[in-house]
């Protein structure tokens, strides 16, 4: 845990390439301050001259006159303080968000099992906003609303009840103002809200589709969705601030010509200076200032908690790439040396001892029991995970050597469970790519067997698909995985149990673009369904984390083991369902 101080010195810092607005926002706290002095001065002038037997002739209207400027220039100062920290905090907010997000997308993948995504989610949207909120409300109380009170308590002796009848005449003209601006401050904030939703649902999505994110080099794409949505709410923001802040000196104008009158009257009718004095001190210096500070130690300690958390965000480790070297595109030559692996706090090891070599354009299948190491030895393949022992090689060269961008360059992955993105079916082919190759695109569409697809949406490629695709259907789904697959083009092909799911038809249909897919390609398959690995090169059985037999098909039923045994079990327990 970070301690108030170290905390306060992180915001010091980051709101240091702000630093100049930072000083003209605390100038024009300063002036508003120093419109309080002023009334009081303008006030002891025309208690002098205006009241007793001291009185001098002038002309009354130069009391509204005075009224009115101090009024203005408070207004003034007033509306450039709100502006200029709102430029200031939502810029701040902004800041902290990015370095937020961008973390986000480099942290290890053990980390989002380890950390819920709601949690994440709240950290990114609503924490850093508590933060900056924190910063104005205390800026505001410390600094300006502090120097009012330290300056004027001394004029609590004065309040008198009886003068506060004065606001009954300010009420309706004030309640009128407000109401002017409600109807615009209700539709910024829907739009607000709306916008702060789009926000969540993809910072939702980076979490959830992290490993498509990376293994697709979709981070800087990921960026830019970002960027656009937090650029809107800046805007919001600001323009609320505008038509919120834009209220308080016109009502202080309002007040100063109704206070301007009372003035005018209380002369006419010889109120004394001690009531006048009063009246002036209870209506506009002491009371709004003094709850401010009252209040603010809320919002303190909410902003000192929130900021420890957005703090610890931007410090998580991330994913430490250490290679040198790249490559420009794999045989896909794979070798596993002794690898092994263990989980964190695991009792056993998820892999032992696993030698293998895969040939460049090789299907491997990957079979076995549940908890056998299968999507474990994928995940090293992804280096979402590193070796606890032994290493990884491709093309000849140590995975710990390369970098994470030319190794991942040379993967693609399609999966049961499909991730894909609220955008349009263009932006989910070809995913991390600004401007998608015609061609590419294409042709990806019609070997994955989505031409029907596609000519069937409204807007064809341009149709937006829905939060993770769920205006298709599962099988159009995982053709769209493949499609991206197919546009990547990389060497490498992951495929994890990409048909389990699906009906007899789709499969057929996902089956005859994974068979275009894999065409060329080193493929590992994960498998539960063993008909769908017959016509693989070699089939890999893993057992508690080791490899049991080795393979192809008709080898491994010849064997009588564990593979076996498996096939003829699952043959068994399909048949009844063919049957009925």
């Amino acid at each position: 845990m970070m301690d108030n101080n170290a905390v306060i010195r992180r915001l010091l810092g980051a709101l240091k390439p702000y630093r100049g607005r930072a000083l003209l926002s605390l100038l024009a706290m300063a002036g508003t301050a120093s419109t309080q002095p002023m009334l009081v001065r303008a006030m002891q002038a025309l208690i002098d001259r205006g009241f007793g037997p001291n009185r001098a002739e002038f002309n009354l209207w130069l009391v509204p006159a005075i009224l009115l400027f101090i009024f203005v220039l408070r207004g003034v100062f007033t509306f450039s303080t709100a502006y200029l920290n709102n430029w200031v905090t939502t810029r701040l907010l902004n800041d902290l968000r990015r370095a937020m997000f961008g973390r986000l997308l480099r942290l290890p993948v053990g980390h989002f099992h380890n950390e819920s995504t709601g949690k994440m989610i709240n950290t990114i949207i609503n924490d850093s906003r508590q933060v900056v909120d924190m910063i104005n409300s205390v800026f505001l109380a410390f600094v300006r609303d502090a120097l009012v009170v330290v300056g004027l308590f001394w004029t609590l002796l004065w309040l008198n009840w009886r003068l506060t009848i004065v606001a009954a005449a300010i009420v309706p003209t004030t309640a009128i103002i407000v109401r002017l601006t409600t109807g615009r401050l209700r539709r910024l904030n829907r739009e607000n809200q709306r916008v702060t939703a789009e926000m969540t649902q993809v910072v939702e999505e980076a979490a959830r589709g992290h490993q498509v994110i990376r293994v697709f080099s979709g981070e800087a794409y990921e960026k830019a969705r970002f960027e656009q949505r937090s650029e809107a709410l800046r805007g919001f923001s600001q323009r609320m601030t505008v038509a919120f802040a834009a209220t308080q000196p016109i009502t202080q104008i309002v007040t100063a010509v109704a206070v301007a009158v009372v003035v005018v009257l209380a002369i006419q009718a010889h109120m004394t200076a001690g009531e006048f004095t009063a009246y002036i001190t209870s209506m506009l210096m002491l009371l709004a200032p003094l709850k401010s500070l009252v209040e603010v130690n809320g919002p303190w300690q909410r902003g000192l908690v929130a900021a420890e958390t957005v703090f610890g965000m931007i410090d998580a480790p991330v994913e430490e790439d250490t290679g040198t070297r790249t490559l420009a595109r794999a045989r896909g030559h794979l070798r596993f040396e002794g690898v092994g692996f263990q989980y964190p706090n695991a009792e056993r090891p998820a892999l032992s001892g696993i030698d293998l070599e895969i040939a460049p354009g090789e299907t491997l299948a990957l079979v076995g029991a549940s908890g056998g190491g299968k999507s474990t030895l994928v995940n090293l393949v992804t280096r979402f995970y590193h070796p606890s022992s032994g290493r990884l090689v491709l093309d000849d060269v140590p995975y710990e050597d390369l970098r994470y961008a030319s190794l991942r360059a040379q993967l693609a992955m399609v999966s049961q469970n499909v991730v894909l993105f609220d955008d349009t079916l263009r932006a989910n082919i070809a995913y991390g790519e600004a401007a998608p190759d015609p061609e590419r695109l294409a042709a990806a569409v019609r070997a994955a067997h989505l031409s029907e697809v596609v000519a069937g949406l409204p807007d064809g490629l341009e149709t937006r698909i829905g939060e993770n695709g769920m205006r298709l259907s599962g099988g159009q789904r995982q053709r769209v995985a493949i499609a991206r697959a197919i546009y990547k083009d990389a060497p490498i092909l992951i495929l994890d149990e990409a048909t389990s799911a699906l009906d007899n038809e789709s499969e057929r249909a996902v089956q005859a673009a994974l068979d275009e897919l894999m065409a060329g390609r080193t493929t590992l398959v994960i498998a539960h369904r063993l008909s769908t690995v017959e016509r693989a090169d070699r089939i890999v059985v893993l057992d508690q984390g080791r490899i049991a037999e080795i393979g192809r098909h008709e080898e491994l039923l010849a064997r009588g083991g564990i593979y076996a045994k498996l096939y003829h079990l699952q043959f068994a327990d399909e048949t009844p369902c063919a049957a009925s």
